[in-house]
């Protein structure tokens, strides 16, 4: 049996409010294998969010194991937890987390400035995954120019640029309109179907409905976890 890239084993996470311990996950189990995509589901205050921290490494939990691609992160310092971060994960959020001075090609180089890769290197990284995306002709515009199904895209660029193990996106729809939905969801078909791991974090049962596997919360603990074909792309 292959390694699971995400294996959670009885994962819980309280917070303290005084000495009041407020539980939020009470106790996750899951095993997410390469090449999975995902859907995270659950109510408000069923602990989807925590979960989609703690699976980002932005986060640790109370208690529980927490394997990443070999790696035990559930007992790391901040410190190790932003490397492995910064090397393994893709994140893409509801709000694009452009910054407003920089083209698009520049937000997309901008994990790799972290890593130290110059320049030139970084700007020709950044052309090849905006093609992925189908925006090299946007690649000068700074966000402001930019539809926000275009903006979404340069954000999902962006997570690919390290090559991360992982694709964590959250309710990356949220701010879009339907059409301009189907376009991104199409991507991260794509981008599923070229290898990557996808773990999207949704409400909306039919973003739910792209993914091959729907894991559902509810109170902090898994309801339910089915597998599901997915929705054909209409062209």
């Amino acid at each position: 049996m292959t390694t699971p890239i995400i294996h959670l084993k009885d994962i819980q996470k309280s917070y303290f409010i005084g000495k009041q311990a407020l539980p939020v996950l009470k106790g996750v189990s899951l095993d997410i294998y390469k090449n999975e995509y995902v859907a995270l589901m659950g109510p408000s205050g069923s602990g989807k969010s925590t979960l989609m921290n703690i699976l980002g490494c932005l986060d640790s939990p109370t208690a529980g194991l927490y394997v990443l691609n070999g790696q035990n992160v559930s007992t790391m310092t901040d410190d190790a937890l932003a490397d492995v971060r910064n090397a393994e994960i893709g994140f893409v959020f509801q709000q694009f987390n452009l910054l407003p001075r920089l083209t698009a090609a520049e937000n997309v180089a901008l994990p790799l400035v972290y890593a130290g890769v110059p320049r030139r290197v970084r700007m020709e990284r950044a052309m090849e995954v905006l093609e992925k995306v189908s925006l090299t002709d946007r690649s000068h515009h700074k966000p402001n120019e930019l539809s926000g199904g275009q903006a979404q895209r340069v954000a999902i660029a962006r997570a690919l640029i390290n090559n991360p193990s992982l694709i964590l996106a959250d309710e990356p729809t949220g701010n879009l309109d339907t059409k301009t939905s189907i376009e991104i969801m199409e991507i991260f078909g794509a981008i599923q179907a070229a290898g990557n791991t996808v773990v999207l974090v949704t409400h909306e049962e039919d973003i739910a409905n792209y993914a091959r596997r729907v894991v559902r919360l509810r109170d902090g603990i898994i309801e339910s976890d089915k597998k599901q074909s997915p929705v054909t792309m209409s062209h």
